[in-house]
């Protein structure tokens, strides 16, 4: 039984299932929900009855990266355990072989922004905030979400960010390519379903097929 993640459908979105991070106040990723992000991102990639896929930490907050405080309480060997579950969690949601968006609340920081660009698209609110915040706490970043984040907006400018820390609002995430479309606030999830609804009912071998092809050339390896 997963405590912190889980995996929703609903009668009025057929085809669409919605993976929830659930860990308040600031859904901090800790080995355990990285492990149930795993689990998840199987789940909804072997079943039938689910076309497209939602990334969603709630209305509040979508994800504000690593648990540092227990980051901070761990011996070497634990230290390197949190580091290949996190990396097979992002890597997990990256191969989900249908198409999935990430709805974007409030903050999405660390390796909730590497969580959210393992989709292959991100919806967010205008009041939304994004950072490679890593190295404020003295951390490097997820090698996959870091790839992933050069890829998306370029060397130079991940560089950048990666280095400073900073945040940068949605108005920036949209001139760079972060995100794809940026709403009100309340409109977040529903605008994030209404694009995912857009691939229900294309043949799904397809869509995977194109997935693997274009993530085999610019994805993370």
């Amino acid at each position: 039984m997963s405590e912190f993640v889980s995996v929703h459908t609903a009668s009025d979105a057929p085809g669409i299932a919605t993976l929830v991070l659930s860990r308040p106040p600031t859904n901090a990723l800790t080995r355990q929900v990285y492990r149930e992000i795993t689990e998840a991102a199987v789940e909804v990639s072997t079943r039938d009855d689910i076309a497209a896929v939602v990334l969603f930490g709630g209305h509040e907050i979508f994800c504000a990266g690593d648990d540092v405080p227990e980051l901070r309480t761990l011996i070497a060997a634990e230290t390197e355990q949190f580091g290949r579950v996190r990396h097979e969690a992002v890597q997990a949601v990256t191969a989900i072989g249908k198409p999935t968006v990430a709805a974007v609340t409030g903050y999405a920081l660390g390796s909730g922004l590497a969580l959210a660009l393992a989709a292959d698209w991100r919806i967010s609110g205008d009041n939304a905030k994004f950072g490679a915040t890593e190295i404020l706490a003295g951390l490097v970043p997820e090698v996959a979400g870091l790839d992933r984040l050069a890829h998306t907006i370029g060397a130079s400018r991940a560089k950048e960010l990666a280095y400073s820390g900073r945040f940068f609002d949605a108005e920036e995430a949209l001139a760079l390519g972060v995100v794809e479309d940026m709403v009100a606030p309340d409109g977040v999830y529903d605008a994030a379903v209404k694009w995912a609804g857009r691939f229900v009912d294309t043949p799904s071998q397809a869509l995977a097929a194109i997935k693997s092809a274009i993530d085999g050339r610019v994805g993370p390896s």
